[in-house]
């Protein structure tokens, strides 16, 4: 099962996403890329993720154009932005779906309230994740 997970960035959502369905099942080839790729994963995103026993820290933003050529089960777009500018993949997509986020990156306040909101993100990404895997993969 292939599976490409696209947002914008590529530096927290798809990261985390990425991270969550390798760790449900590890024989899934999981990819993440961006539409406009950040240049490193966003530290919280590796902070939180680390709470949940998951290490995305070796994790780098890729341009989603490497692989247009490639073939996927499930391609999943998590944010609107790279829904809207989702490019067309020549290799086949079996299917494509969108499961949006708030983007953790544009929290503002206090370091504690912009950790929260990173957390109450990766939790969102968790259980819709985990709700996609038992549903169409498991």
């Amino acid at each position: 099962m292939k599976i490409l997970i696209l947002c914008t960035g590529n530096s927290c959502r798809s990261q985390m996403a990425e991270g969550f369905l390798k760790s449900f099942d590890p024989a899934l080839e999981v990819r993440s890329a961006g539409t406009g790729p950040s240049d490193r994963v966003h530290p919280k995103a590796v902070q939180v993720m680390a709470e949940e026993g998951i290490d995305i820290s070796g994790g780098y933003p890729k341009n989603v154009d490497q692989f247009l050529d490639t073939a996927f089960d499930y391609v999943i777009t998590v944010c609107d932005n790279a829904k809207e500018t989702c490019p067309f993949f020549t290799g086949k997509v079996n299917h494509r779906l969108h499961i949006g986020f708030d983007d953790p990156a544009d929290a503002v306040g206090t370091e504690e309230e912009i950790l929260a909101e990173f957390r109450r993100v990766r939790d969102e990404i968790k259980r819709d994740f985990e709700q996609f895997y038992q549903k169409n993969l498991k």
